[in-house]
């Protein structure tokens, strides 16, 4: 059996009644799921995947920051493994596809080899990686960061929540503190399977995105400082108000954004005043900022722009300004022997495709750190995700299982 001669299905029935029972687990009343990371919830999902991977006959490993790990041995006991992953924990009023499609997409590939008996040099490792959505800790992708080496393992296990629970503390109640270390191995390759989380491939009708790279991001707080006075006896002329340069920052910045091209992305948001009064001019007014675009010298375009923004206006106004840098993630760029793997194939599937560029981030940023990396995507319906009516289709979630059990092949020459 050759990559020539045949191209093999996936079985989509399995696939998709796998995706539909996950979904039962934390559900929520408007179709949705909330599986915060290293929640009862997060682990009764992921007791519902590790049932099903053992009995796939794969073997399971958990990491210290609780990245969990199974694996299908190969016939090679030199090779390195094919790395497959995503995440199972979800927004608090997530999709049902956002990460968990990932794993369970990873899971039919192994299933789908063990169906035909067909066996590979490499082993596959397929990732669960810890709070990818960082909505609970507030540290997205925290899981593959630390194994990385982008976040310490000491810094991510003191992130609290909202009620001051640590992870570590969470780490130790569900028994996820895992003996092996949160640092990369040797792998050949990885890939993340995925939703598109945007409108592009439904709106052109494409099956497949072969994802070439995500786009850099930064986030900024903006603080601006006023005089505070009534605002009822205090004329408008000559008010030291910095709503008002905030305004013209906001409109000026959306407009400069704009003219970068349809990559360029600003989001305001977090507005926040003191003192906390309807009828007082602000004393400080602050906000966050995220910009994002795939090329970096753009980025910095962008950055220098918006800052001086801010001084100009802030100084029509008379009011102080601070911007501070919070998060600086440059732009990914995928290996072109996996993306052409990918891309490969799709069109043995007989998927039309395009390779684009991703714009949120995900798990596989920090893989690609320390493997050759690629990701994959398919439409999802109205490009919505991080919502309750996250939608696709079990033909949609075959296809892109299909095209990843053909990448993965590929790396393995079988």
């Amino acid at each position: 059996m050759t990559l020539a001669t045949e191209v093999l299905a996936v079985d989509r029935d399995r696939l998709w009644g796998r995706l539909m029972e996950m979904a039962t687990v934390a559900a929520t009343a408007n179709g949705g799921s909330n599986r915060q990371a290293l929640s009862d919830d997060d682990a009764a999902g992921r007791a519902l995947f590790g049932g099903w991977a053992q009995a796939a006959g794969c073997t399971a490993e958990t990491d210290e920051i609780g990245n969990l790990f199974v694996r299908r041995p190969g016939t090679d006991p030199e090779a390195a493994p094919i790395l497959i992953g995503s995440h199972l924990d979800t927004q608090p009023t997530g999709g049902r596809f956002d990460g968990v499609y990932g794993v369970l997409g990873g899971l039919e590939v192994i299933e789908r080899l063990n169906d035909l008996d067909l066996e590979i040099p490499n082993p596959i490792e397929l990732a669960v990686w810890t709070n990818e959505e960082g909505s609970r800790f507030q540290y997205s992708m925290m899981g593959s960061a630390v194994w990385a080496g982008k976040l310490g393992l000491q810094q991510a296990r003191d992130l609290t929540d909202v009620d001051g629970i640590s992870v570590a503390a969470e780490l130790d109640r569900l028994g996820w503190n895992g003996t092996r270390p949160a640092r990369p191995s040797d792998h050949v390759a990885a890939f993340e399977l995925h939703i598109e989380q945007g409108p592009i491939l439904e709106a052109e009708q494409v099956q497949i995105g072969v994802v070439t790279g995500v786009q850099g991001l930064r986030w900024f707080t903006i603080e601006l400082g006023g005089f505070p006075a009534h605002a009822g006896p205090t004329p408008m002329a000559g008010r030291k108000d910095p709503a008002m340069a905030m305004a013209a920052v906001v409109t000026e910045v959306y407009r400069a954004v704009a003219a970068k091209g349809e990559w360029a992305r600003a989001t305001f948001a977090q507005f926040n005043s003191t003192p906390v009064s309807p009828n007082t001019i602000p004393e400080t007014l602050t906000c966050t900022l995220d910009i994002r675009h795939p090329d970096g010298g753009v980025l910095d375009e962008m950055e220098k722009e918006m800052r001086a923004i801010v001084a100009a206006r802030c100084d029509d106004i008379g009011v102080t300004h601070r911007v501070t840098l919070q998060n600086d993630s440059a732009p990914v760029h995928f290996a072109d022997e996996v993306v052409d793997a990918v891309e490969r194939s799709a069109q043995a599937v007989g998927l039309s495709n395009r390779r684009m560029i991703s714009g949120a981030g995900h798990d596989a940023c920090y893989v690609a750190m320390h493997c050759p990396t690629a990701m994959i995507f398919v439409p999802c319906e109205a490009g919505l995700s991080h919502n309750e009516a996250e939608n696709i289709t079990a033909e949609q979630a075959a296809n892109g299982a299909a095209v990843l059990l053909g990448a993965v092949r590929r790396i393995a020459s079988v």
